[in-house]
């Protein structure tokens, strides 16, 4: 039986290959046939720094298509005469396109060109968002199909990119780069409220906030082309001196592997709990705190368009505020208490998120009564949120083997959404519609049944801590697993001569157990 084998080489750690047969020796042995060692792939450290800022940017514009229309929403509905169940079915039908797609771009972003799948999703995504803009009132239903292919074109970004920047950074490095990058999550979906609220103020027509969006996208997709490698998947763990095959496995094999790892399936239901509550209150919180403020008799009802709903762009400025102040705390944290508690990531989501929850119940009860403190819990909840999104991709790219990463984020990104945020918006407008058609037809009515609807997030997010607070308990083992030899990468700082020299040893002795 043949068995893989490690050569040290002539040339040290900068020389092994794997082959097949038996006892290690020199790369010309019989049992041991040489295969052609690639050179080792690198890139300045400049080119890596404006590839990220480039993805940064990409990823700003991907996450303001995503909540542009939550900034208009009231003007989308006297536009197209829908309810509020059918316009949270608005962005149900955008991350229910999304999550479809996000497997075949994982697919394809873990065996193909990456640059090309990014740049195919940026040209669908901003085609069809320039495209919506341009319906009349009669075509509702085009809309909707424009906004999912929206959502299909985002899916190709929020699956790939993230890869990318695994592959060029490493360790703190990627951390903070990955702080950054999710830093735009926040700061882009705020970004596509005020956008969205101060277009439509400015022209009185809500169709133009769709029509900037693309001119900038256009932009982006010149920068990637110019500006941004495709590294080979595990470039960054220097995968090339340690295995260098880059070994391939079956979709089906990847999804088992992934099925079998805790640490993974925990953190994505610990997600799943984040996207639930962050798509129900991205998507009806402006109308919400409008609703709230024309109870406090502080605004006109909407009767005719625009509705010149000022806490779009409240709620968007706060969105950017709170969104860069999490980020940076929850990276900067897991940073530090890893060298204390290796389990410091899912401690980290877990501690947030259970302290997010009461911050969002209080949020609730106090609109009627005390608008500014509503605001204020709000805010918290936000930030608190906002702790987890560099930390969840680190974890995923700490416990995932390089050569499937891009369909780890496809499969968190699709089980998030798919029992996440793709159902939680339509389930708010669905329960507050029917709370209302029970109810006398007043504002305040109204409101208290908006209200009452987005009561079930608290109780969603302190069940995302639970699934952390688990996650914890499997974290060591399957990062460790995700540094061997056979199924991972190990810790450059970990490969040593002496290393070399045991891991060589123990293929040799595998050949000879297993030969006959």
């Amino acid at each position: 039986m043949s068995a893989e084998c490690w050569d040290p080489g002539p040339e040290g750690p900068q020389g092994w290959s794997l082959g097949s047969g038996g006892h290690s020796g020199a790369s010309g042995s019989s049992q041991c046939p040489p295969l052609t060692m690639p050179a080792p792939w690198s890139l300045p450290r400049w080119r890596a720094y404006l590839a990220a800022a480039v993805l940064c940017y990409i990823n700003l514009l991907n996450y303001m298509n995503w909540f542009i229309i939550a900034g208009v929403l009231l003007d989308v509905q006297n536009f197209f005469q829908i309810s509020d169940s059918s316009a949270g079915l608005l962005q149900t039908v955008f991350i229910s396109c999304l999550l479809l797609s996000a497997p075949v771009f994982g697919y394809l972003g873990d065996r193909h060109s990456r640059k090309a799948t990014l740049s195919f999703g940026i040209l669908l995504w901003s085609g069809a968002g320039l495209s919506s803009s341009f319906i009349s009132p009669q075509y509702s239903w085009l809309f909707f199909l424009f906004r999912g292919a929206v959502g299909t074109g985002t899916a190709s970004y929020s699956t790939i990119a993230p890869t990318v920047l695994g592959d060029l950074f490493v360790r703190d490095q990627r951390t903070r780069v990955l702080a950054i990058f999710y830093i735009f999550i926040p700061v882009g979906s705020g970004l596509g409220y005020v956008l969205g609220s101060a277009v439509t103020e400015l022209t009185g027509n809500w169709h133009w906030a769709l029509r900037i969006l693309p001119c900038l996208e256009a932009v982006a997709l010149i920068l990637l082309i110019a500006l941004v490698p495709d590294p080979p998947r595990g470039a960054a763990e220097k995968q090339g001196e340690v295995a260098v095959r880059d070994l391939r496995s079956s979709w089906c094999a990847d999804i088992r592997y992934l099925g079998r790892n805790w640490s993974f399936v925990l953190s994505t239901l610990g997600v799943t709990a984040m996207a639930f509550v962050t798509g129900a209150l991205g998507f009806w919180a402006p109308t919400f705190l409008f609703e709230a403020r024309v109870v406090h008799g502080l605004q006109l009802p909407c009767l005719r368009q625009p509705c010149n709903n000022k806490d779009s762009l409240i709620f968007g400025a706060l969105t950017v505020v709170t969104g860069i102040i999490g980020v940076v705390l929850g990276a900067e944290a897991s940073r530090r208490y890893k060298k204390v508690n290796p389990r410091a990531e899912p401690l980290i989501c877990a501690s947030s998120l259970l302290a997010a929850a009461p911050c969002l119940y209080l949020a609730l009860i106090l609109a009627p009564t005390t608008f500014l403190a509503s605001y204020v819990f709000l805010a918290l909840g936000e930030l608190l949120l906002s702790c987890n999104w560099a930390v969840v991709a680190d974890i995923l790219l700490s416990v995932v083997v390089p050569r499937c990463r891009g369909t780890a984020e496809a499969l968190q990104i699709t089980v998030g959404h798919i029992l996440g945020d793709a159902g939680s918006p339509y389930l708010t407008g669905l329960i507050s519609s029917a709370l209302r058609a029970r109810r006398p037809d007043s504002y305040l009515q109204r409101f208290l049944s908006l209200q009452q609807s987005f009561l079930c997030c608290t109780f969603v997010i302190a069940l995302g801590g639970g699934c952390f607070l688990l996650a914890a308990l499997h974290l060591e083992g399957d990062q460790d697993q995700a540094r061997q030899p056979d199924t991972g990468i190990p810790d450059s700082k970990e490969v040593d001569s002496k290393d070399m020299e045991r891991l060589s040893l123990l293929s040799g002795t595998q050949a000879s157990t297993e030969d006959p």
